[in-house]
């Protein structure tokens, strides 16, 4: 019995990571409007070591439109501006000497599409993720009833188990729509 919980809590964890995964995911899918999270992957070369631009700038949103990122040291302006252009962000940064400016252009009709369509890719993706931690959960569960768990406490863990299940698949179609609504809204 206490192998079959600690099996759950496991696979309740691997479902909480897929869940963490898809909001990270989602969260570079842009929306035509300006956020940090666009350059939050990027990794900039920093004296030879690749280091996210966060550690190495002030990164922030100045309009609805807008991101400005203000390194610390001065000669690292080309090395984001590079990194930037590597990223293939589809944003050409605009660099003043101080500060490299990031314009986010308004997304056409098409190319929100696009994006609803990597948004409900990437749910499937995690739907898949939240599925498979079940069948190592329903071996424990078998083996339990073959060592002496009830067979009726067996149902119930399995019942138990597809609701979790659910629950978490449900909680991913939510994510989905929520950013497909925020990806169409103009």
């Amino acid at each position: 019995m206490e192998e079959v919980q600690k099996s759950i809590a496991e696979a309740k964890g691997y479902m909480e990571k897929a869940l963490d995964h898809l909001n990270h995911e989602l969260a570079k899918l842009r929306t035509g409007k300006a956020s940090t999270s666009l350059v939050n992957d990027l990794l900039v070369d920093y004296y030879g070591t690749p280091t996210p631009i966060s550690q190495i700038a002030n990164v922030q949103v100045s309009d609805a439109r807008t991101i400005l990122i203000q390194p610390w040291e001065r000669k690292m302006l080309g090395t984001i501006e590079r990194s930037i252009i590597n990223g293939n962000l589809g944003i050409t940064p605009a660099n003043d000497g101080e500060v490299i400016r990031l314009s986010v252009p308004p997304l056409t009709e098409e190319r929100r599409r696009e994006l609803v369509k990597k948004a409900k890719h990437a749910g499937e993706e995690a739907k898949v993720g939240v599925r498979s931690a079940r069948p190592k959960v329903l071996d424990q569960i078998k083996k339990s009833v073959k060592d002496g768990l009830p067979e009726d406490m067996g149902k119930r863990k399995e019942a138990e188990l597809q609701e979790l299940v659910n629950k978490y698949v449900e909680q991913v179609d939510k994510l989905v729509v929520a950013k497909d609504k925020e990806i169409m809204t103009v």
